[in-house]
């Protein structure tokens, strides 16, 4: 079920997709899981300003787990072998958030933020790499349950014409929070050029690092961002062609390329295109450094289609490919 209002920009050419818009999601599957999200973003309501406040209810009650670490291997007969669950656990969360974004002087802003949040993991039957980990302590069994409260402050640099589907400019991330017995780092760069007017470049650089003597499992997962969090390494958001979260450490390394070529072109207010894109992630451990580095990186490839209507509309399909198989793409906006 989705419900949405919003308030549009009239014919005012500005990045934002509206004024401000306030929407209500809730879904439920027969597997156990829910999700009820309600979301209330003000981008361009007040001029210099911008606000979003957002509560979670949810439980993925078939999460995918795969170990701590860089070099985590998967095996498919594993599932056959040891069960169903083996690279599964269960995650109910609870979460209130909020943002405020002031513009300090051309598009460079100041963001303050704070979150409350309550993540609770629940072991499947049978046999599974989350048992094994929560009890040999790989996993801390002090932060299941975990509360935790986030504040978090950073400055962003945004020159994108477009903030749904941005045919040039940039946009930097350079942002700090302090949660429950952790801090988080995060620097994230993406550009997008325009050779010619149907084809887009863009790429991506982004890394982030934790402080803390032991990071829990509930933080670890996400990668922050100035609007929401994103699951990191390995999904839509980070790495296509792997499973969501595939990947897991308190250190992220995140880059990639994509070439958007618009095979149907109606001005800038419709347009269908071919994507061919290339992504590249690795974690790092606790106490190792987060640096550029190529060694020990996944890779994935792929293509998808992407059809853009009028200014706040972008559905996004495709097929990505990494060294574990393929994975079915879906989206509703940009990887980044």
């Amino acid at each position: 079920m989705h419900y949405g209002r919003y308030s549009p920009l009239g014919f005012i050419e500005r990045p934002e997709a509206s004024r401000a818009s306030l929407s209500l999601d809730a879904g439920a599957s027969t597997q156990g899981s829910y999700s009820i999200v309600l979301d209330a973003h003000a981008p361009a309501w007040w001029d210099g300003w911008r606000a979003r406040g957002t509560l979670v209810a949810a439980r993925d009650n078939r999460l995918g787990y795969y170990g701590l670490g860089n070099d985590t291997r998967y095996s498919p007969d594993s599932v056959t072998l040891r069960g169903a669950y083996f690279y599964r656990t269960s995650r109910t969360r609870l979460m209130a958030r909020a943002t405020l974004e002031h513009r300090v002087i051309g598009p460079l802003r100041l963001l303050v933020g704070g979150a409350l949040a309550r993540t609770d993991f629940r072991t499947l039957p049978g046999a599974s790499v989350f048992r094994a980990d929560l009890a040999a302590g790989r996993v801390d069994p002090r932060t299941v349950p975990f509360t935790d409260h986030v504040v978090r402050a950073g400055l962003v640099f945004d020159t994108r014409e477009s903030e749904v589907d941005p045919h040039g400019g940039v946009l930097i991330e350079v942002l700090f929070a302090s949660g429950n017995g952790y801090t988080r780092t995060t620097g994230n760069g993406t550009v997008q050029v325009r050779p010619f007017r149907r084809l887009v470049l863009a790429g991506r650089l982004a890394a982030e690092g934790m402080g803390g003597s032991n990071p829990p499992l509930a933080v670890e997962r996400d990668m922050e961002a100035s609007e929401l969090p994103f699951v990191a390494v390995g999904g839509f958001r980070s790495l296509r062609g792997y499973y969501d979260g595939r990947f897991t450490g308190p250190g992220k390394l995140l880059a990639g390329l994509e070439a958007r070529y618009a095979l149907v072109a109606v001005g800038d207010a419709v347009e269908l295109k071919l994507v061919a894109f290339y992504d590249a992630g690795r974690v790092f451990a606790p106490g190792e450094a987060v640096r550029l580095t190529s060694a020990g990186r996944h890779e994935s490839g792929g293509a998808e289609l992407a059809l853009r209507l009028l200014r706040n509309s972008l559905m996004v399909v495709g097929y990505g490919r990494g060294s574990e198989g393929g994975q079915f793409l879906f989206g509703t906006s940009w990887s980044y």
